[in-house]
């Protein structure tokens, strides 16, 4: 059997061991299972390898971890122990939190204010009772999916499961997720969008995989599926997956699936987020569930609700949950504003001749009668304006063939309508002055700093729009911008994120519905029009949830702009879109999910649909179904609509932020990173302030709560992976300035979305997962020899061994972890000890007076008596902290059974069957999944000591010098 089926691995190591490799001592910092047995992630302690990392396969050298029984006790005199306190910081930071711990410790650090209900889906992806962080983020639009998404993948790299992450979104998000990730989680990502790749083509061979070369990916779905990245893919592991907008990869017969399918087995957590999980249709929402857990959906396709239960998060806006806490921080839309707008003289003529001629013809059938589908294109046009018909005649004229001699009725109405459109493109368009007119009303002008974002469908629509409000509004080309799906990948988030600016220029923002996904419009703006309606309520939704989201301090207003013509067919096709408009906002405050009123979850198939309804083949009420209905139905919206209850009913109210220690998760020896962070800048360039030497420039604006640093050489090659857009706006690997609290955190980002050129802010904050304390952190570990502990002075009686106890599984992940003291009242008879067991090192730490500093009155003497102490206490901790991993390896093990037991369940009922082809495509990702559950299983036991405590009137050794 191969590692990745489940060997046990004899190499005894752990984050935080040493071990000796090619006659170099090493930190090890991470260990993986692989294909090809363990792989450990090392940071060079001795002389030769410092400040260097590498990595290392068990199958391929020889690893000598070093045995902590063999541990020596060095002398610390440095003031306030600032060595011994830097090490032990520095160890329990690389230590990771276990995976049944299912606190948040990293999270509400973040430079986000996190709610109630997106804590609940925290929890629920980091679920102790699941082997793997599973989950559909299906929270309606505008709930904070991405702040949800960051949260979690934080508390995966703090339980040392989120070394290795890609994030696959629409393009035109890419960079705003990249933005939010390293803004307010300090999590960096390499953006893979067009500049990204040239900038990768000059840097890596053709043949060399870019997803081995960087460990944090964000890229486009469009461009991970082509062929050349498929094949990289196939080879990558990953410890977590997102996909963003996943109900684009529901179609299982198409590329957007087959990746989705290739990245699900390959690795460890999986997000998937979409605001519209499913599209109504049973099979492609298995699918999607089928890619979270392969057993989750029953051999024979039908999805198991209970499971879906625990992977699926569900809420929207007006869920009990959220509405309770969301507060002035999401203003509640306004009343939607239905405006109807009395066709101008060609309007009208041009709704006739459409009317009469081409919808509802009293010859029965329309010119070019062979499509069915152009006279109702046509009307869809006109009714967006008319630019967008007269470009849809002139395309269609074109692909008319003249015929010598006869007459064509398909093009001559195609021409009368032509000079009605075109003389109405130049004239007066009773709509666009409804437009003007809302614009006044809001307030938009030259030199005021309101907005407006205008939605339409058709990108003639777009320009006509642009061109005459320019002019009308008396406004620069940068004050009305376009976008629209025809700009490319950096021009779009160019004109998106200069929106989010208070500083922009924009005043008008015309766009199409590629902003109607993932944007957020919202930060500088509350007011959206439809300058035309979508024949989907899908559309409408998504389109609203731009300005009408987390964050929308200005009560969201949505205007719709509706041509009311004298004709009367034409007016009531007017009167259903107006529907359309009401339906939508019913299912904003009901359900949070205004496709399920059609249930056809597809927006082309909403729009036929809609088409029937204007033909008169059939009524509104029998398409588009009342909020009551919807819960009431078997199918998957009623599905969704008891989720969404079921989570309401389980909803526990919070009574906020619990934190036992200065700093919500810290190990208690430090009350905050900075502290941290000064300490192990002093230590490594032996100057408290100002002018570090080696090359470290460093000052501190206490008043301001900032501090600058200039990156050494190896921070500086650390940051190099930071995006790269910051890297050269902000040139933080010259001069790095950190935000150190989080008020100044969140007004240095707020300034920079406001009032500066750049939306990345001037002062990073200082976060609990930010790179230069990890940097900190590994200089601070390789200031001491690799077989060494401090000993230290502190409160209490008898001398006294502070140890860590680790048990990991075969993915060299930690499954528990205990901290331990062992005090011996006579040291001569190490065979009587007293032994605490401590749930955490805050605990631990506070017992023994290690929270608080205290001088240093020199070196403690006798260290090799203390040396002695640590065989005995590392094997007095190991035989009590049996009983405490022998309980966790139970429990885990009885997960990977009752997993097991699952896998084999549905394995016995997929055998008993027809053999299909797709269930043999099904059993290859259960055989996967059981090759990961086998992986989950604990095998390593390790015990560490961490520093040994004397009591405060203990000896100073004699000579100081070695010290």
């Amino acid at each position: 059997m191969s590692a990745a089926a489940g060997t046990v691995t004899t190499l005894n190591v752990a984050p935080g061991s040493v071990v000796r490799v090619r006659d170099e001592d090493w930190l090890v910092t991470g260990v993986d299972q692989t294909a090809d047995g363990p792989l450990i992630t090392v940071q060079g302690l001795s002389e030769l390898v410092r400040d260097t990392t590498a990595m290392f396969y068990d199958s391929l050298d020889t690893i000598v971890p070093f045995d902590p029984s063999a541990t020596t006790v060095k002398a610390d005199a440095s003031s306030e122990y600032r060595r011994a306190r830097l090490w032990l910081e520095s160890t329990l930071r690389k230590t990771a939190i276990p995976l049944d711990d299912d606190s948040l410790t990293v999270a509400d650090a973040a430079l986000a204010d996190p709610l109630e209900y997106q804590r609940i889906a925290v929890r629920k992806a980091l679920d102790t009772s699941n082997l793997r962080p599973r989950v559909l983020l299906a929270d309606a639009v505008g709930l904070g999916k991405t702040l949800e998404i960051g949260m979690i993948l934080s508390e995966l790299v703090r339980r040392g499961r989120g070394d290795r992450i890609l994030i696959v979104t629409p393009r035109h998000v890419l960079e705003q997720m990249q933005h939010e990730m390293w803004s307010r989680f300090a999590l960096p990502f390499i953006r893979l969008d067009s500049q990204g790749i040239q900038r990768i083509r000059q840097k890596l061979p053709a043949t060399r995989n870019a997803f081995a070369f960087y460990k944090r990916v964000i890229i486009s779905i469009d461009t991970l599926k082509s062929e050349k990245y498929i094949q990289h893919l196939r080879k990558q592991r990953w410890d977590a997956v997102v996909i963003d907008e996943s109900h684009n990869i529901t179609n299982s017969s198409a590329q957007n699936n087959r990746l989705a399918r290739i990245l699900a087995p390959n690795t460890e957590a999986l997000i998937l987020a979409s605001a519209t999980p499913h599209n109504g249709k049973a099979e492609s929402f298995a699918e999607l569930i089928r890619l979270l857990e392969p057993t989750a959906v029953a051999p024979d396709g039908k999805v198991i609700e209970d499971e879906v239960k625990r992977l699926v998060v569900r809420r929207h806006r007006n869920s009990p949950e959220v509405a309770k806490v969301v507060g002035g921080a999401w203003a509640p839309r306004k009343e939607p504003v239905n405006r109807l707008v009395q066709a101008s003289p060609v309007e009208d003529a041009i709704a006739t001749e459409l009317s009469d001629t081409w919808l509802h013809p009293s010859s029965g059938s329309a010119p070019g009668a062979s499509n069915s589908l152009f006279p109702w294109t046509l009307a869809k046009a006109f009714l967006s304006s008319p630019a967008a018909l007269t470009a849809t005649v002139t395309e269609r004229l074109k692909r008319i063939k003249p015929a010598s001699g006869h007459t064509n009725p398909e093009k001559e109405a195609l021409e009368r309508l032509l000079t009605l459109s075109t003389t109405a493109v130049s004239g007066t368009s009773a709509k666009y002055d409804a437009l003007l007119d809302e614009l006044h009303r809001i307030g938009v002008a030259k030199g005021t700093p309101e907005r407006a974002v205008i939605f339409a469908e058709r990108v003639p629509t777009l320009h006509w729009l642009r061109d005459r409000l320019r002019k009308d509004l008396k406004m620069s080309a940068d004050q009305v911008q376009v976008l629209h799906g025809g700009l490319t990948d950096v021009e779009q988030m160019a004109i998106i994120e200069s929106f989010k600016q208070a500083s922009s220029d924009i005043r008008v923002l015309v766009t199409g519905d590629v902003a109607s996904e993932g944007v957020n419009l919202h930060l500088q703006c509350h007011e959206l029009i439809h300058f035309d309606i979508p024949w989907s309520l899908i559309r409408i939704e998504q389109r609203n949830g731009r300005i009408d989201r987390y964050g929308q301090r200005h009560s969201p207003q949505i205007t719709s702009l509706l041509l009311e013509p004298t004709s009367g067919h034409f007016s009531g096709d007017v009167r259903v879109l107006t529907k359309l408009i009401e339906k939508e906002h019913e299912a904003h405050s009901a359900l949070g999910d205004a496709a399920s009123l059609m249930g056809k979850y597809d927006v082309e198939a909403e729009e036929k649909a809609i088409r029937s309804v204007l033909a008169g083949d059939v009524a509104l009420e029998t398409v588009v179904h009342d909020a009551d209905q919807v819960a009431s139905q078997g199918t998957v919206a009623g599905l969704f609509a008891r989720l969404n209850k079921s989570a309401s009913a389980s909803a526990t109210p919070s009574a906020g932020i619990v934190q036992t220690g200065p700093q919500a998760g810290s190990t208690g020896l430090y009350p905050d990173d900075l502290s941290f962070l000064r300490d192990a800048l002093t230590e490594s360039y032996a100057s408290p302030a100002h002018a570090l030497p080696g090359g470290v420039g460093w000052s501190e604006h206490p008043t301001h709560s900032l501090v600058e640093l200039t990156p050494p050489p190896d921070l500086a090659r650390r940051l190099e992976d930071l995006p790269q857009s910051y890297l050269s706006e902000r040139k933080v690997t010259e001069r790095f300035m950190l935000a150190v609290t989080k008020a100044r955190g969140k007004e240095t980002l707020a300034r920079a979305l406001q009032d500066e050129g750049s939306t990345w802010p001037e002062a990073h904050y200082l976060g609990a997962l930010h790179p230069v304390l990890d940097w900190a952190a590994d200089r601070a570990l390789a200031s001491l020899d690799r077989d060494s502990v401090f000993a230290v002075r502190g409160p209490v009686d008898h001398p006294t061994v502070l140890l860590v106890g680790t048990l990991t599984n075969r993915r060299g992940q930690m499954v528990a972890s205990s901290f331990a003291s062992v005090e011996f009242p006579n040291p001569t008879n190490t065979d009587f000890a007293l032994q605490t067991q401590f749930s955490s090192s805050a605990e631990m730490l506070a017992s023994v007076g290690l929270h608080e500093r205290r001088s240093n009155h020199g070196a403690v003497a006798g260290v090799d008596a203390l040396t002695a102490l640590v065989a005995p206490a590392v094997r007095a901790a190991q035989v009590e902290m049996e009983q405490l991993f022998a309980a966790a390896s139970d429990s885990a093990a009885q997960r990977v059974d009752q997993w097991s037991h699952r896998l084999s369940t549905w394995e016995d009922e997929a055998d008993a069957l027809i053999q299909r082809s797709d269930l043999k495509v099904r059993r290859v990702s259960v055989e996967k999944e059981r090759e990961l559950v086998e992986q989950m299983a604990p095998s390593q036991r390790l015990v560490r000591p961490l520093v040994v405590l004397v009591p405060l009137d203990h000896a100073v050794e004699s000579n100081e010098g070695t010290n």
